[in-house]
């Protein structure tokens, strides 16, 4: 039993709500490679993955492939984001696209919806990808990924699936307050 509670609690830490989860997801409109503007907003009653990204990141390449798996599961209730800052440019986002057949947007930002997201600032300025955020059909940031040996079961394997039926699953109803006469 005490083996058990101690294995439940290192893994709690795995699937617990990452440090930039609980909040309002920021809002932006940016473009993409065939100079369409995609705004969050427009997103508002779906799910929504947004990815922080790099194009020659390795890892951010498999996680995209991870992500066109989801997208045929779910289909349209779950919507892809994906950013890239500098040094990426439409041509390295174009060879992204072709490699890894994908479907989704890759919008370009100068840097600063990918600082709103991360909560970058001089204390803490280093962008570090992949970074997955899972928004909830009300733009509530329920759960963020960054890459790293605890995440990678999530961001690479199965456990995105698992995380993204959660945001589906309907919520229970609140409990109604009975009439005082």
């Amino acid at each position: 039993m005490y083996k058990l509670i101690l294995l439940a609690a290192a893994l709690t830490p795995l699937f617990a709500a990452g440090e930039l989860s609980g909040r309002r997801a920021p809002g932006f409109s940016l473009v993409d490679l065939n100079l369409n503007y995609h705004d969050i907003q427009d997103l508002r009653g779906r799910v929504v993955l947004v990815e922080i990204m790099r194009t020659d990141c390795p890892q951010c390449q498999l996680l995209a492939k991870n992500i066109e798996k989801l997208k045929v599961k779910f289909g349209p209730k779950v919507a892809v984001l994906s950013i890239v800052t500098p040094p990426d440019t439409q041509a390295t986002v174009k060879g992204f696209i072709a490699q890894h057949s994908i479907t989704s947007p890759i919008l370009f930002d100068c840097g600063q919806v990918a600082a709103s997201y991360l909560k970058l600032d001089m204390r803490k300025p280093e962008l570090h990808v992949p970074h997955l955020f899972l928004i909830d059909a009300q733009g509530m940031i329920r759960n963020d990924f960054a890459y790293n040996e605890q995440t990678q079961p999530i961001l690479l394997g199965d456990g995105l699936s698992a995380e993204v039926e959660k945001l589906l699953a309907p919520r229970p109803a609140a409990p109604q307050k009975k009439a005082t006469k």
